[in-house]
């Protein structure tokens, strides 16, 4: 038995004895997120040790990785051959881990081009609460055509089972990009996104704040080119574009920390949802879609107004977490992720009100 299969072991191990004394085990990889979510509870399931990269094949765009294996080893080691994982997962910390990207569901600035997690999931491997060690998916497109359970994985902070190993599709990195810097009111810049959407631009990210719009375009030279001379704006140089994507991608950005006492909410909405009234800092991204503010306004009038939007509000830093994070369920919706826990995970062991109180 190697290194690896012993841990996997010791995995199905724990996990048995914790659903035959239904006592909640706290599932984390590097614990850089674990300020996302409810608060973790439970005795820790380090899954940190089951590590390495298992496949990896660059002329058919996807990696197969342990789910203990370091978000940083995987992105130096795509990027070696040109390539990238194009939604741009934050890192938020040093020990950031694939299984926590999946888990997490969280994408950077790219998303709004690129897709989300979930778009880039071609198979997972899953230890459910019954310690069967179940394969979704596959390692190629025409594996996952359809509705795929190793999607539902994305964003369900470990609800459902251990994630024991993803295979995820990749793409190459651009050949050229360039950021832009345009001075207009979040209004003019919310109708320039929406009118920029519409035509064949290479837009690949974008961020309004005080008063600045910062565009990203990315592609071949020529396209990139053409598209700065038609938004115009000026030019950043190129290292400082880097920099600002990467600080807005792991929330470095000067906003996150404008004002330290108030709770850092996350809107999901329409990027055509006109701009909000409200006060505060506000950080837009994704083309409108993403729309961060920094309030102390009850999260009831929050969800209030992100429902007569089109959207939802997630609340993401400050605040009592242990009173609501995510945008409360339709009943019907709340019956499904009932169902699926309940059939993965039926003693509750995985990660318990992480999402959601009852869950």
């Amino acid at each position: 038995m190697n290194d690896m299969d012993h841990i996997l072991n010791q995995f199905r191990q724990r996990v048995l004895r914790a659903a035959q004394d239904r006592t909640p085990l706290r599932v984390r990889g590097g614990g850089s997120k674990d300020w996302y979510g409810r608060p973790p509870q439970g005795a820790l399931l380090d899954t940190s040790g089951y590590s390495g990269i298992t496949s990896y094949e660059p002329t058919e765009l996807v990696i197969t990785a342990r789910c203990g294996t370091p978000l940083r080893e995987i992105e130096a080691v795509l990027a070696g051959q040109g390539q990238m994982l194009a939604f741009e997962p934050p890192h938020f910390g040093a020990g950031a881990t694939i299984g926590g990207v999946v888990a997490g569901g969280l994408a950077g600035p790219r998303r709004q081009a690129a897709g989300a997690v979930r778009d880039f999931v071609l198979g997972a491997t899953l230890m459910d609460g019954r310690g069967a060690v179940l394969r979704f998916g596959g390692q190629v497109m025409k594996n996952v055509a359809g509705y795929d359970v190793s999607r539902l994985l994305a964003g369900s902070l470990g609800m459902l089972g251990l994630i024991l190993e993803v295979s995820l599709k990749v793409l190459p990195r651009p050949a050229a990009e360039c950021t832009l810097c345009l001075a207009l009111e979040q209004d003019e810049a919310l109708r320039r996104l929406n009118a920029w959407a519409g035509q064949p631009l290479p837009v690949s990210a974008s961020a309004w704040h005080r008063g600045m719009l910062m565009v990203r375009l990315s592609g071949a030279q020529a396209a990139v080119e053409a598209a700065a001379l038609r938004i115009g704006g000026d030019v950043v140089h190129a290292a400082a574009g880097v920099a600002f994507w990467d600080d807005v991608r792991e929330q470095r950005h000067a906003f996150f920390s404008a004002d330290p006492a108030a709770s850092l909410w996350r809107l999901a909405l329409p990027t055509v949802a006109p701009a909000l009234a409200h006060g505060g800092p506000q950080l837009i991204e994704w083309g409108g879609a993403q729309r961060w503010l920094l309030t102390d306004d009850a999260p009831d009038s929050l969800r209030a107004l992100a429902a007569q939007r089109g959207g939802h509000a997630t609340l993401y830093r400050g605040a009592a977490r242990e009173h609501g994070v995510f945008h409360p369920l339709a009943p019907a919706v709340h019956a499904i992720h009932r169902n699926l826990k309940n059939a993965f995970d039926p003693a509750g062991i995985f990660n318990p009100g992480r999402m959601y109180q009852d869950l």
